[in-house]
């Protein structure tokens, strides 16, 4: 039996900016503890205050680089940020292959700097179903930016804008991303383009094909859009971060002045509300082993068994 957790000390402690307190809010949430609610209601009070940014592209474009330099250019101006790196993660144990000082070892020792690795545990949009509640504990402790950096696995990547209030997309030249990018989905993500390793062959002629793709994609929309920028970078060594963290504030301006920052987070909560209740549901309902033998057997069909899924009634 699970030991009971002092949730409204524990909340308290985070907020004071203990990363104990934090850390353990997070394992709660993955853990799916029964005190979830209790943890839920005590963190609403103090979110919505933190700007979160999601990083995502193709395996190989330097993800991991440029989240550590982005924390270094927030440190720079007094921000304390957090890092989710959503990893992927092994099919038997559910654990995450990457740790979180393997990724970013620079901030290990930094008190304004929390991250933590977290397992997509076969969630095939790049995310843990987790996510959502640990950027609640994050935003309710105080941190001013979260980073949220995905596996990377492709397409499948789209489910970051869910969370993010601002999304880049980062590709790298000489790796077709170019033309990966032209495919629905991926061009319509990004709020931000970042070309990293910008020193390589190629680098101009990625951001020019990515501003030629913007300019095609402007002229079927109506009313304000968002002009994406594409910015070049050397993130290794902090090359054109500035203008990174430059560009993610023009856009939470304009999302702010046209009113699309709160558009943004009431899809992320209505998301939100929705993947908990399906969970609920799932939870209630219990394994489908029986339903689908019989689907399998051609003595149901896969509405029928859906709707005595629903109804609870097994045996017709």
């Amino acid at each position: 039996m699970a030991t009971a957790v002092d949730v409204a000390g524990l909340v308290d402690r985070a907020r004071d900016g203990e990363p104990r307190a934090v850390a353990r809010l997070i394992s709660l949430v993955e853990q799916g503890s029964a005190q979830l609610p209790l943890v839920a209601a005590a963190l609403a009070p103090h979110t919505g205050h933190a700007r979160v940014i999601g990083i995502t592209g193709a395996p190989g474009v330097g993800k991991s680089t440029s989240t550590n330099a982005l924390v270094r250019a927030f440190r720079e101006q007094d921000k304390r940020v957090a890092v989710i790196a959503v990893d992927p993660s092994s099919p038997f144990s559910g654990g995450a292959l990457l740790g979180d000082r393997v990724r970013m070892g620079d901030h290990a020792t930094d008190p304004g700097v929390f991250i933590r690795s977290m397992a997509t545990r076969g969630h095939l949009g790049g995310l843990s179903w987790a996510t959502p509640q640990a950027l609640r504990v994050l935003d309710a402790a105080g941190f001013d930016v979260i980073i949220v950096e995905t596996v990377g696995v492709g397409q499948s990547e789209v489910e970051i804008v869910a969370l993010a209030d601002t999304t880049l997309v980062l590709l790298a030249p000489g790796m077709g991303d170019g033309i990966q990018a032209a495919k629905a989905g991926i061009l319509e993500i990004a709020d931000v383009f970042v070309v990293n390793k910008a020193d390589r062959d190629g680098a101009d002629q990625t951001a020019r094909d990515l501003k030629y793709m913007i300019s095609l994609g402007r002229k079927d929309r109506e009313g304000p859009s968002w002009r994406v920028p594409v910015v070049k970078t050397v993130a290794a060594r902090m090359e054109g971060l500035d203008r990174v963290v430059e560009a993610i504030t023009e856009h939470q301006s304009w999302m702010a002045e046209h009113g699309e920052l709160t558009e943004r987070r009431l899809r992320r909560a209505g998301a939100e509300i929705e993947a908990i209740a399906v969970e609920r549901v799932r939870t209630r309902f219990g394994p489908v082993d029986q339903l689908a033998k019989r689907v399998v057997e051609g003595e149901l069909d896969p509405f029928a068994a859906a709707e005595l899924l629903i109804s609870g009634n097994l045996r017709p």
